[in-house]
């Protein structure tokens, strides 16, 4: 029986081998140096990472170069076309540290794929896919984006630094129909009834919007390559290596020619080619619970091959991960998830983690009814799980602190909540989510707000403030996935603190402090002759009676052990 094993291990690698060889993109992989091991024994934990989220189009244009593919030239709505930002341009910004210095461990880039070519009018004005979620071809890059080559980069320099790579996926619906982009088979996509949400039903087998086709997620009727497909893969000179590819996985896994598997396996390839560590999953409410089981086991088949290829680039035995846009999920619902005739915990189903909608209203409490109420949840009802904290985003229309009036305060809420933080590009910098004639949620994605951020001297303060904040996250893990307690009720001071097997994690957070000489309570917590060290302030302490001086005009103060 042993033989057996070892030997459909074999033939399985193998296969995995001879997929890597005939990869439908043609750029070479280039392997990098060994990942640089961190020089401290901290875990990274998806539970409390500190992830910042981007479109990869609206961050940094590093090559300008690719600006402009297929004739997209039409004068678009106002924040509504392609502005530029590309892969290359996120790799500028790690190799500049921007990351690193924000105390970021993992970037969520939007969807990478090749999207729709024609522009798409609904009453908002013209519109191209600049975001991402409008795809065309699951097995291209756009090239607005970047190459494969470009790709491959960002991920391995993302690596480098020790910083986890999410790509967000859509397996629920195409791209909208245009003229230079038919609508797929029948067969393939329904383009009605609308959602109305109104049952498990009218959520998941209808189309979310009039032009968008909703993909038969749900069925395993096998189904044959769309005719407009294979053309397009002919004409790139790479329809052989897509069909053996093809025919390889479904050999391997067994399963039906059904739409979503197709897609499963182009998903996945980016993760067999690249090691990316995680997906975020859009609108997976929509989709039977299950295609995100088999996503997530092919996935991390997928994962696995490209460490056992890669063994000087794997970064830790951390599993893929996989955290899911339940749209209108809120931590307090605990793991399910409610239609009404139907609840869902889609923490059974692959995913690590939901998207928390919950944190910007929540966000609008004082500190410590937010802290203790996060805390409470994530170490009962969500043991093991995690969700991802936002207050704005790229479609919520309703964020929190719109107008930007209190950035550092968005800062402590955001990045001293437990669970995992999102920050979505410009929080840090307060880029405006107000734009002149930008209409729905395109006012959410002006383009990086860099040149304040170099001129303005508040802006660079701002920066600064979240710098603080993000690298103390960063370094501790019991900041958001440690227990809480409050040490203080005035001046506000906090504990959290973790502990896995022998490694321990404890640190002691004030907020709203006094400017000039102010002490803070650390009894029970720390002991009397303990020195601290307060990253905020950069000052040394030692505990005394029970409590830690401090003399500064700052209003936050984080400690933890003073380095022997």
């Amino acid at each position: 029986m042993r033989k057996l094993l070892v030997a459909i291990a074999i033939v399985s690698f193998l296969l995995s081998c001879k997929q890597e060889k005939n990869r439908p993109f043609k750029e070479s992989i280039v392997l990098q140096d060994s990942v640089p091991k961190p020089k401290k024994n901290t875990p990274f934990l998806w539970e409390g990472a500190n992830v910042y989220f981007l479109l990869t189009d609206r961050f940094y244009n590093g090559n300008p170069e690719n600006d402009i593919n297929f004739g997209r030239t039409d004068t678009t709505g106002v924040l509504r076309g392609f502005m530029g930002g590309d892969f290359a341009g996120i790799t500028k910004k790690l190799e500049e540290g921007y990351f690193t210095k924000l105390g970021v461990n993992a970037i969520w880039f939007s969807p990478p794929v090749e999207q729709i070519h024609g522009v798409v009018d609904e009453g908002t004005g013209k519109t191209y896919g600049y975001h991402g979620y409008w795809a065309k071809d699951w097995t291209a890059l756009d090239p607005n984006f970047g190459t494969k080559k470009d790709l491959e980069k960002m991920v391995n320099t993302a690596h480098s630094k020790g910083i986890r790579v999410l790509m967000d996926v859509v397996m629920n619906h195409t791209g909208p129909v245009t003229k230079e982009d038919p609508i797929w088979p029948p067969e393939w996509v329904r383009t009605g009834p609308l959602c109305d949400y109104t049952s498990y039903m009218a959520t998941t087998e209808c189309t979310l919007v009039k032009n968008l086709p909703d993909i038969y997620t749900e069925t395993d009727e096998a189904v044959e390559l769309p005719d407009g497909l294979l053309a397009k893969w002919k004409e790139e000179g790479r329809l052989s290596p897509e069909l053996d590819e093809l025919q390889l996985f479904f050999e391997r896994t067994g399963y039906s020619r059904a739409p979503r598997f197709y897609i499963i396996k182009w998903l996945t390839d980016y993760v067999n080619d690249l090691g990316i560590d995680g997906f975020r999953v859009d609108t997976a409410k929509h989709v039977n619970e299950q295609a995100w089981s088999e996503l997530y086991k092919e996935a991390s088949f997928a994962f696995q091959a490209w460490k056992k290829r890669h063994p000087d680039q794997v970064l830790d035995s951390t599993p893929f991960y996989m955290v899911g846009e339940v749209y209108g999920y809120n931590i307090s619902n605990g793991r399910e998830f409610n239609f009404g005739d139907k609840k869902v915990d889609y923490f059974n189903y692959g995913y690590k983690s939901l998207i928390n909608f919950e944190l910007k209203a929540d966000a609008h409490n004082d500190y410590e009814t937010i802290f203790k109420k996060y805390s409470t949840l994530l170490q009962t009802k969500l043991k093991g799980k995690s969700v991802l904290n936002y207050l704005t985003s790229h479609d919520d229309m309703e964020p929190y602190d719109r107008e930007r009036k209190s950035p550092y305060r968005d800062a402590n809420i955001l990045l001293l909540t437990p669970g995992a933080s999102q920050i979505y590009y410009g929080d840090e910098t307060a880029r405006s989510l107000s734009i002149a004639g930008a209409k729905g949620d395109a006012t959410l994605r002006s383009f990086m707000n860099w040149a304040s951020v170099d001129s303005l001297s508040e802006k660079q303060k701002i920066l600064h403030y979240w710098q603080k904040l993000g690298k103390f996250r960063h370094d501790h893990p019991a900041i958001g996935a440690g227990f809480h307690n409050r040490m203080s009720r005035s001046p506000y001071v906090f504990s959290r603190s973790y502990t896995n097997g022998s490694f321990k994690d404890k640190v002691v957070v004030g907020l709203d402090l006094p400017k000039g000489k102010k002490s803070l309570r650390v009894k029970g917590f720390f002991g009397d002759k303990t020195k601290l060290y307060d990253t905020f302030s950069e000052t040394t302490v030692e505990v005394t009676n029970g409590q830690v001086t401090l003399d500064n005009d700052f209003d936050i103060a984080l400690l933890e052990l003073a380095k022997p």
